[in-house]
């Protein structure tokens, strides 16, 4: 039987190990939500990456897996915020716009979500829980397309490194607490034969060290884009 966390948790019920796989989102509203997102961004080419990554985050099991372990939630958060939002933001139209208004806005927000109180009631509200995946995205989203729209320069590479860093910080009070910081995560990951905070360790090593691969990508494309126009010139 599942575990029940927290009834109001999008997706349900924490599924046990043996039939977590098998936990598919078919949230017909949802799903037609993605359909018009992509009906929107499809000719684009990081138009239908984007959209498969949000599948990944909220169709496929780990929408269900990420209501137990933390270390999913993490997993999903950075699918959000580090791959579907640039792909996002760069199938959408640049706006300029001022970069580091838009990184303190982005930040801010991923940083607040993360805050133990604010984190367990995204969990126990459904709304509640919608505010935090629309917030994350959108403000990852209007962060990339910032980025994007600037010349490619020092500058702009400076502000990527920027979003690794905070991502990394954020990863490593995570990794170090010492003691467990969330409520919603304190019963589902005993079930997967690791403790709440093994987990929430877990997680911050995720957030630490692999969710900086996209943002170290992003800083990789700033400079060559700036090379190819420094050769042109």
């Amino acid at each position: 039987m599942p575990i029940t966390i927290l009834p109001g948790s999008y997706c349900g019920a924490a599924p046990p190990p043996g039939t977590a796989w098998q936990s598919w989102n078919l949230d017909p509203v949802l799903l037609g939500v993605l359909l018009l997102m992509w009906l929107v961004v499809r000719r684009q080419p990081t138009g239908t990456p984007a959209m498969l990554v949000l599948a990944v985050a909220f169709v496929s099991p780990l929408c269900a897996i990420s209501v137990g372990l933390f270390s999913a939630r993490v997993v999903h958060h950075v699918l959000l915020v580090a791959v579907a939002a640039p792909l996002l933001a760069a199938a959408m139209p640049r706006r300029a716009g001022h970069v580091g208004v838009h990184f303190a806005i982005s930040t801010s927000v991923l940083w607040l979500w993360h805050v133990p109180a604010a984190y367990d009631l995204a969990l126990a509200d459904m709304g509640v829980y919608w505010i935090m995946q629309v917030s994350l995205l959108a403000s990852a989203v209007l962060f990339w397309n910032a980025v994007l729209s600037q010349k490619p320069s020092a500058q702009s590479v400076l502000w990527s490194l920027a979003g690794l860093i905070q991502m990394g910080m954020l990863g490593a009070i995570l990794t170090f607490a010492p003691a467990p910081l969330y409520e919603a995560h304190a019963i589902a990951p005993l079930a997967w034969g690791i403790s709440p905070l093994s987990d929430q360790q877990l997680g911050g090593l995720i957030m630490w060290v692999p969710a900086m691969i996209p943002y170290a990508a992003m800083i990789a494309l700033q400079a060559r884009r700036g090379w190819q126009m420094a050769e042109r010139a």
